[in-house]
């Protein structure tokens, strides 16, 4: 199979107040407006070399509007949607779309809108956006926070493992790493990648009812102490940190969590591994091992289960179990993951 994909070039969120999300990315996340145009409020980070990461519209709930790939050669692109075509999810062409050339758009299988594209708009900072370093799209921002680009999105589907295992054999995703849960063999978390990192795109176990959830999106800062930095500045302008700063066991970055007015969560991180290896082969993590946390030294909260839109009817998983009994194991292990540490 030809390399397909590159990586991830942005996504769009729905807002029920755009005016107010987009007003807290760029006061206390530190990204950009550049414009807005039917409806939609474009806004990049000073690492971007395209015109922008992050799309907000409006939605009656914070919601994943979709999520947009660059591939590696219009052929790729031609390539990716016959493929995707052949496994039997019919998308739609469109000639072009803001900043981008012609573009294809699916919803996959666990009901996630992807768009693809390969013609792209190269962003060039002119006057007080210009840097002095030739490979830098624009200068470093001032701002406390200020992630340099877009790292990856976290969505939920109710098969982790066919959600990871359809766009590997689709387009062409490396798979990673799985978390299982110690007390029953339950497949909560997988990460998959299009390039060295260890995930673009990953996804956790969703009990509802409602596909095509997000549970995050991530933005990059270069250092642990921009991320350090960046919770000290979020929680003095009284944004509540959701979970962090930690380190993830999986992937091996450093991570911190908070929500916008909406309700979203957004990560930041930075660190991690590089994984050049073709023939990679995931490993199977337990909670116990520090998936999560590689400190093993607290658990995650609660509230990090929660996927948008939300959803207040959970269903059973794909394991088959009562969506009680499903809902009450992962809680378990959530709230204490290393209570079984040593077991296999």
């Amino acid at each position: 199979m030809i390399k397909l994909l590159s990586h991830l070039a942005h996504v769009e969120i729905a807002a029920p107040d755009p005016a107010a999300s987009v007003a807290f990315y760029e006061r206390l996340v530190g990204v950009r407006a550049i414009a807005s145009e039917g409806g939609k409020t474009y806004l990049r980070s000073w690492g971007d070399y395209y015109d922008y990461s992050l799309v907000i519209s409006h939605g009656a709930e914070p919601a994943l509007v979709e999520m947009a790939w660059r591939t590696t050669s219009d052929e790729a692109l031609d390539e990716a949607a016959r493929r995707i075509e052949a496994a039997g999810v019919a998308g739609v062409w469109h000639d072009s779309g803001f900043g981008h050339g012609r573009s294809y758009t699916f919803t996959g299988p666990f009901g996630h809108t992807m768009k693809l594209f390969w013609d792209v708009d190269k962003y060039r900072g002119e006057g007080e956006f210009a840097s002095i370093f030739p490979d830098r799209p624009e200068r470093r921002t001032r701002h406390a926070v200020g992630p340099r680009f877009l790292d990856h999105v976290t969505v939920a589907a109710r098969d982790v493992r066919g959600f990871a295992e359809w766009y590997r054999d689709v387009l062409g995703f490396r798979i990673m790493a799985y978390t299982v849960l110690d007390e029953a063999p339950i497949t909560v978390f997988g990460v998959i990648t299009t390039n060295e990192k260890s995930h673009d795109l990953a996804v956790v176990l969703d009990t509802s009812q409602r596909p095509g959830r997000v549970n995050h999106y991530a933005f990059w800062v270069d250092t642990r102490e921009d991320l350090l930095q960046a919770a000290d500045v979020l929680m003095e302008n009284g944004v509540e940190i959701e979970y962090g700063p930690s380190i993830h066991g999986i992937g091996e970055q450093n991570f911190l969590y908070f929500r916008d007015p909406s309700g979203m969560r957004i990560e930041v991180n930075t660190g991690g591994y590089r994984n050049y290896v073709p023939d990679w082969q995931p490993n199977d993590w337990k909670p116990s091992q520090g998936s999560n946390n590689l400190y093993r030294n607290g658990a995650m909260p609660m509230s990090m289960t929660e996927s948008f839109p939300p959803d207040a009817a959970p269903s059973a998983t794909e394991e088959g179990l009562h969506p009680d009994t499903a809902e009450e194991i992962i809680a378990d292990a959530l709230a204490n993951p290393y209570a079984k540490q040593g077991r296999g």
